[in-house]
């Protein structure tokens, strides 16, 4: 597939490397600059679209990309989406309205929608098998630190320069990244030429974007119940059914659903889909812990994660490592275990934690998280020819992503309406005192100046009930941690060194 110069490999890895670094960091940068950004351009009752958009055009984009990587080639798709989403930072930085902003943020999805699964791709394309265990948890390293390193590079940016430069720090990392793979990247230029599906593209698109924005306003900015969510579940489920009609009929499909008949290659992607619900959840709620329930500042709570952050790198190494000597299955199986050990050690947080246990429970949870990283994408590959790797990388992508979305959404409803019926329930024992609407987002409890307002005796209830929530939260990520390793049990007993591609190496040697 590739005639990339050894001599001129690393620098391709390197811009690999950066571009995955920065399109993953995007999904979580600019989380830690929405109340500078909002209190500036407005749009309050709007802002939960700067964030929906990116993820709505990524998750789309991603199966369609890595398709079309496969039939006519990696590089030019990946150029598109560097440049596209380069357009889209610089555009983003010059937002006027919140509105704007939604519309840029959405252009900057499509072009990460391209950039993430087909640098996994060209890696698998450009290295020997064997380097590939090696590089395989370097690029799950990065993307692991890169998912916690957002919040507290964006959080540090919006202090001390502009919200301006969350989307600006793109700029210089990716025309590095372009140069790199635009003079160095070498490919082959024989495709298979084949018809673009489409009908499957747009009922894809169609069905992505309807359930997306179902689970991001839903029980936000309208009721569960409404016409508005109601409609845009059924419009998923009609699109959805449509597509796999589709796909089961047209001769090269976006999603090829036999693709799923591989035991290997299924099992990897509900791996991703819940230990991805699992680390979200993980991600999300220690900060708002650390905040709302011990008093920290938000620096303190970006910090927080940088356990976890590097448990998730070693253990994404080791995964790598491993892979050439030990089964996918025994690997994902011991850190899958290791995961499920660190969410139920979050179960047992209360508001007189110490600080250094809350770090000893990320650095296992991290350990438990940072080998799928590195692990699935390889796994998932396994059995299928260099032709079809964009689209079973871009599949396993599409589907962490999916976990990651339904964990924000499904464990923020469970949260806030534990945290929620908690506190009126106390305020009613109490006779008052405060107006419960006041403190039933726990982002009301992030900042001294608010926490400053309570009284001591009811800020003590309050931090109560919160960290209260927050580990029930953290009992039902339970969950989807007990399913994902109950899925490393049930994979298939192949390793890296079994697999065809690898068998044919040695006997070209």
């Amino acid at each position: 597939m590739t005639q990339t110069k050894q001599s001129h490999l690393k620098l391709v890895i390197a811009g690999l490397l950066l571009s995955i670094l920065m399109a993953s960091m995007d999904n979580t940068i600019v989380a830690t600059a929405m109340g500078t950004i909002v209190g500036e351009l407005g749009g309050f009752d709007k802002f939960v679209w700067v964030t929906s958009a990116y993820m709505v055009a990524e998750m789309a984009g991603m199966p369609i990309f890595g398709k079309l990587s496969d039939m006519f080639g990696r590089k030019k798709f990946f150029i598109f989406g560097l440049l596209v989403f380069l357009g889209g930072s610089i555009l983003c930085g010059t937002a006027d309205t919140i509105t704007q902003l939604s519309i840029f943020r959405a252009i900057q999805g499509i072009g990460a929608g391209a950039l993430i699964p087909i640098a996994f791709t060209i890696m698998f394309d450009t290295v020997s098998i064997e380097q590939r265990g090696k590089l395989g948890g370097l690029f799950g390293a990065v993307f692991g630190l890169s998912s916690i390193f957002g919040p507290l590079l964006g959080a540090y940016i919006t202090d001390y320069i502009s919200w301006e430069w969350v989307f600006y720090v793109n700029i210089p990392i990716g025309i590095v990244a372009f140069a790199f793979i635009a003079f160095f990247y070498k490919e082959s230029a024989v495709h298979e030429k084949q018809r673009i599906d489409w009908w499957g593209a747009i009922t894809l698109v169609g069905a992505i974007v309807s359930v997306m924005f179902a689970l991001e306003l839903g029980g936000n900015e309208y009721a569960w119940d409404s016409s508005f969510i109601l409609g845009l579940f059924s419009s998923f489920v009609v699109l959805f059914i449509i597509f796999i009609l589709i796909e089961r009929r047209v001769a090269e499909p976006i999603i090829s659903f036999p693709m799923f008949t591989v035991r290997l290659f299924t099992t990897s992607n509900v791996i991703g889909l819940f230990s991805g619900m699992a680390f979200i959840t993980a991600s999300v709620y220690i900060p708002i812990y650390i905040q709302g329930v011990l008093g920290g500042t938000a620096t303190n709570s970006g910090l927080v994660l940088l356990p976890m952050m590097l448990g998730s790198v070693v253990s994404a190494t080791m995964g790598g490592f491993l892979m050439n000597k030990v089964r996918y299955r025994t690997i994902l199986v011991i850190f899958s275990i290791i995961l499920l050990v660190g969410m139920t050690l979050l179960t047992t947080l209360d508001s007189d934690s110490s600080r250094l246990s809350v770090t000893i429970y990320m650095i296992i949870t991290g350990l438990g998280i940072g080998a799928t990283f590195s692990v699935l994408p390889n796994a998932a590959i396994h059995h299928f020819e260099p032709s079809q790797r964009g689209s079973v990388n871009s599949t396993v992508s599409f589907v962490r992503s999916l976990g990651m979305t339904l964990g924000i959404t499904v464990f923020g409803i469970l949260q806030r309406n534990e945290f929620t019926a908690s506190l009126e329930e106390a305020f009613a024992e109490m006779g008052g005192g405060v107006n419960p609407s006041m403190t039933n987002d726990p982002r009301e409890l992030l900042s001294q100046e608010a926490r400053a307002q309570i009284p001591g005796p009811i800020l003590d209830k309050i931090t109560d009930l919160l960290s209260s929530s927050i580990t029930y939260t953290f009992m039902w990520a339970l969950i989807p941690s007990a399913l994902a390793m109950l899925a490393a049990f049930l994979m298939s007993k192949e390793r890296l060194s079994e697999s065809v591609e690898y068998s044919q190496s040695k006997q070209k040697e």
